[in-house]
């Protein structure tokens, strides 16, 4: 992860409460699998394709569980980020499903994934609006 990355998750983590830390393991997670093609393809590999392309497309977001957070980024992933945040690997696995959806969505507001598709720090700073 950048400086820039580092800080902008600091930053977001103090003023946006609970968006505001789900900022840093968003970075985190997009930084480490690779940005938004590396999420998007760890997701569909895991057979969840129907829910990453309703995120990506424009219309309504289907949902996913936080078992299916747990099952495609597995459990060592989910425990350091809870760690992390001092929450339970529930809490934030169930904070990820939550986020997740929404954030690919403002990442591709077009409707599909290309050079042009928004960072992740635009869009959780569209999020904490």
């Amino acid at each position: 992860m950048g400086l820039f990355d580092s800080l902008a998750g600091a930053v977001l983590s103090k003023v946006g409460g609970d968006k505001g830390a789900m900022a840093q393991v968003a970075l985190d997670l997009f930084n480490q699998l690779g940005g938004l093609e590396g999420v998007i393809s760890k997701f569909n590999a895991s057979g969840l394709s129907k829910e990453v392309a309703s995120w990506v497309g424009n219309g309504e977001n289907l949902p996913i569980s936080p078992a299916d957070i747990i099952k495609v980024l597995g459990q060592q992933a989910i425990s350091d980020g809870a760690s992390k945040l001092n929450m339970s690997n529930h809490e934030i696995s169930s904070k990820i499903a939550e986020y997740l959806p929404q954030l690919i969505n403002k990442m591709t507001p077009d409707g599909k994934v290309s050079a042009n598709s928004s960072s992740v720090m635009a869009a959780m700073l569209d999020l904490l609006k």
